[in-house]
């Protein structure tokens, strides 16, 4: 189960371009009873003649489709009729999915997708997906967010720090004054600094030190907020120097002569430890395959006798 949700993620990435069908917004918070609508922007000349598919992933659960549209709706499952709609704007290339009368069962993260055809052959592209939560605690958009910086021999480091969010659904990205960065960049995924239901998330941006005139921006969308902080600004707050870095990040551990508050640190290590996770299990799959095709000669060998 944990690799067929693994490898349906890696589609959602892999299999054509996400930034065909934009999902909004990001993510929904609402109570039990209500109803919500989940927006796919799709990008096509053939808007009204495409086939439009609806999935719903929900934690520790395999991906299934709920409903597609063309001209009119299919349900994948008729005890659904009354839960799922699906309506098109054509003047806006639109396609939406209302959820009517949610409960706790509809909790999940709702994607759109279609087929694409690329060189004679058809790929499902997905969308970028929208959480759904079903909760009676209201969405809040971030306390605090700031960009500091450190320089380290010949190069700045910049971390976009975002605090005190709900609900964990966020995406962050760097720019400059023309494109989305991204090399040189780290990110972290969101975490609980306290007990408390609100999150946090950091992502550092390393770039030369020539650049040091240059302004970057770093980008976050949330369910309740969106906002863009720029590295040059005259604010300290927002932008703090070199020196009020330290004020900052006054712990003693260190992640490239910048020193890290002890929550950011367990982040970064995290961080890590998922990669050498995930390496890990690719080389187990790996070693599974050539196993497999080393044994299938030997049966048929057998046969053959």
């Amino acid at each position: 189960m944990w690799l067929l949700s693994t490898f349906f993620l890696a589609a959602v990435f892999s299999c054509g371009s996400a930034q065909d069908l934009q999902q909004t917004p990001i993510s929904i918070t609402r109570s039990e009873g209500k109803t919500v609508l989940i927006n796919c922007h799709v990008s096509s000349s053939d808007f009204s003649n495409i086939f439009i598919h609806w999935y719903r992933k929900r934690a520790n659960a395999a991906p299934e489709r709920v409903a597609y549209m063309s001209s009119r709706i299919f349900l994948e499952n008729q005890a659904d009729e009354g839960k799922f709609s699906i309506e098109k704007d054509f003047s806006k290339s639109i396609c939406t999915l209302t959820v009517s009368k949610i409960t706790l069962q509809d909790s999940a993260t709702y994607y759109c997708a279609r087929w694409d055809a690329q060189q004679g052959y058809y790929n499902k592209v997905f969308g970028s997906g929208t959480k759904l939560i079903v909760s009676d605690k209201g969405s809040s958009p971030p306390a605090n967010s700031e960009i500091l910086q450190k320089k380290h021999e010949n190069q700045i480091m910049y971390v976009c720090l975002i605090e005190k969010f709900y609900p964990e659904v966020i995406r962050v990205t760097w720019t400059d004054e023309e494109k989305e960065i991204t090399e040189n960049v780290v990110k972290g995924d969101a975490w609980q600094p306290t007990e408390e239901d609100e999150y946090s998330i950091a992502t550092w941006l390393t770039v030369p030190a020539d650049n040091k005139d240059k302004k970057y921006y770093c980008k976050y969308e949330h369910e309740s907020q969106k906002n863009s902080l720029p590295s040059q600004v005259n604010s300290t707050k927002n932008a703090p120097q070199e020196g009020d870095c330290s004020a900052i990040f006054n712990r003693d551990v260190t992640f490239p002569d910048v020193t890290l508050p002890d929550h950011l640190m367990h982040r970064t290590a995290y961080l890590v430890y998922i990669i050498l996770l995930l390496k890990s299990n690719m080389y187990y799959l790996i070693i599974l395959f050539f196993i497999y095709r080393m044994r299938t000669p030997t049966k048929h060998q057998g046969k053959k006798v």
